[in-house]
């Protein structure tokens, strides 16, 4: 499969690596515009660079949008006249709508929205897919292996509901990162070193998350075993209940899906 990402910041970075370390026989090119990013990118994965997307997406099966929002436009009209028939444009550009790229591509070509998170960087990301109608079986294939290289993949068949993917899991490390911050500082404020709160609460959160997946239980009943009657992590969670933890995290994920839907347009 030949791949050509047109923008080499840190997601296309992640995901070049995760290609490269599964599959030795691709082909993989790079459109960026900085010098820096260009030389970076040969020295650590031996791929082709250019300076312009029209240059390097001929000839690709995929090519994948990984601009930030603000230089998508430019990259679009730069990259529109270079599109072939039945060549897959992927686009992990945040806050671009499929009909968006539609009507800067045309509606017969193979569109896939997809909005990974940051776990990606260490191949431990989610990531949600949404196809337009002229994407084909292997067009899904090919979006699938490329995003897999951050880590596992779920497909939506209402491109609406990208924004509750961003909003749960594409924001979400955000949230899991202010209480990991917010525990921290609990523990410094009532007497432990800021060194050992922070390594209890950064190894407390991996952990638990690790057990959420592989426990093969509902978060529910994983809860429910750790709090025992009466006990201290039972006067916890009653503090969380009692000022509505669980509403301020719905809230939280429906301002972030509303904004989302702004994004969009």
């Amino acid at each position: 499969m030949d791949i050509t990402f047109i923008g080499g910041g840190n997601m296309a970075s992640a995901l070049i690596a995760g290609l490269r370390k599964a599959r030795a026989d691709l082909n993989i090119r790079v459109a960026d515009p900085s010098e820096d990013a260009r030389q970076r990118l040969m020295r650590e994965y031996g791929i082709d660079t250019f300076v312009r997307g029209s240059e390097a997406a001929p000839g690709s099966d995929v090519v994948v949008l990984a601009v930030k929002p603000q230089v998508m436009a430019d990259a679009i009209e730069d990259l529109a006249p270079a599109i072939e028939d039945g060549q897959l444009v992927l686009s992990i550009a945040a806050g671009s709508t499929v009909s968006g790229l539609e009507k800067a591509l045309g509606a017969s070509t193979p569109i896939v929205r997809a909005m990974p998170n940051t776990p990606a960087l260490i191949g431990r990301g989610f990531c949600g897919l949404y196809a337009n109608a002229a994407c084909r079986p292997h067009h899904r294939e090919q979006a699938e292996r490329i995003m897999q290289a951050g880590g596992e993949v779920l497909w939506v068949e209402d491109e609406s509901l990208m924004d509750v993917v961003t909003a749960v899991s594409g924001s979400g490390p955000a949230y899991f990162f202010l209480l990991t911050e917010a525990l921290a500082q609990a523990g410094a404020e009532l007497g432990l070193s800021e060194q050992d709160a922070l390594k209890l609460a950064l190894h407390t959160a991996e952990g638990a998350g690790a057990l959420q997946i592989h426990a093969g239980e509902p978060p529910a009943m994983l809860r429910k075993r750790v709090t025992s009657p009466g006990g201290t992590t039972q006067a916890a969670i009653e503090v969380l209940e009692a000022h509505g933890f669980r509403d301020l995290i719905r809230h939280a994920v429906s301002a972030a899906t509303q904004r989302g839907r702004e994004l969009g347009g």
